[in-house]
């Protein structure tokens, strides 16, 4: 496989793997262990339902908001993305007004009330808030990771931009940065090692996401949900393996199992995802997230940083 093949290859199973521990984890969302356990035994095939009375294979809010951000950055082009325009972090807001605006089957509390702030004001972040250490950032910027894959200066801009039009808070920023280096990396290649390597300088920067020994806890508190991908991220090499624990969790398991999804599956591409998962998923979100994949990592080739020299 070509280097390029290859890139495209991990890019695409990102996006998938995140869409897929979407789907499968919403049908036990808000769920805990001991009940996932009662109805189901373990967890391990996407069939809708939970909560939010899914059909099989259906995305919520994680990948759809990923899919609005990356619709918002190709708007934007590499021009206003290059130049951190603000007219571009509009882009991002309105996509996000009219992704509200589509009536989606679910939106977090916090990402509802940062729409609702800038439709009323206009604002592009709201002031620092305590109430902001969700997990409504870091789980959809994916999008800005595949854009800015070759300049890491506009990675940190992006991603903190996109972030702070709903959250605005240290934790938040810190996962949404962190997740964000650790999954270019991926992206780009690195091994289990190097990846372990770079979760262990992050933790130590931010001591708050420490997960040895795990805490058990995967609720939508940003904290609680960066232990969670890194412990289950780290602990099977396997996508399947590591999906299915993600999703036993309970709790947040959309969120928690698609971002241990994109993780997992930016080291093992899309080629090597489980087929039985791919073919449940809605294929209109499979065809939604290939396009935007193709169309991102052009974008990213626009924005590379200049080579030293």
């Amino acid at each position: 496989m070509s280097d390029t093949r290859a890139l495209f290859d991990r890019a695409l199973g990102a996006y998938l793997g995140l869409a897929i521990g979407d789907a499968l984890g919403a049908t036990v969302e808000f769920m805990r262990p001991r009940e996932i356990r009662a109805q189901y035994g373990v967890h391990r095939e996407m069939m809708g339902g939970g909560w939010l009375k899914l059909a099989r294979g259906q995305v919520t809010d994680d990948t759809q908001m990923c899919l609005a951000l990356g619709d918002a950055l190709l708007l934007a082009g590499a021009p206003l993305l290059a130049a951190r325009d603000d007219s571009a972090t509009r882009q991002i807001a309105e996509a996000f007004v009219r992704w509200l605006r589509s009536k989606p089957v679910d939106c977090g509390n916090t990402c509802r009330r940062g729409i609702q702030r800038y439709l009323s004001d206009g604002s592009l972040q709201g002031p620092a808030n305590e109430g902001d250490a969700g997990k409504g950032a870091l789980m959809r910027n994916l999008p800005v990771v595949l854009a800015t894959l070759h300049n890491e200066s506009l990675l940190a801009h992006w991603s903190l931009a996109q972030a702070r039009i709903t959250h605005h808070h240290p934790l938040s920023d810190a996962a949404t940065l962190g997740l964000a280096r650790l999954t270019r990396a991926a992206l780009l290649g690195a091994d289990t090692a190097l990846l372990a390597h770079q979760a262990q300088d992050w933790i130590q920067a931010w001591p708050a996401f420490r997960h040895q020994p795990y805490p058990g806890r995967a609720s939508a508190y940003v904290v609680d949900t960066v232990q969670t991908v890194l412990h289950f991220g780290f602990t099977h090499p396997d996508f399947e393996q590591a999906l299915v624990a993600t999703v036993n969790q309970g709790d947040d398991a959309d969120t928690t199992g698609a971002l241990v999804g994109m993780l997992a599956g930016a080291r093992c591409g899309a080629s090597r995802l489980p087929r039985r998962w791919l073919q449940r998923l809605q294929p209109a979100t499979v065809q939604a997230v290939t396009g935007q994949v193709s169309h991102l990592l052009a974008l990213a080739d626009e924005l590379a940083a200049p080579s030293p020299g």
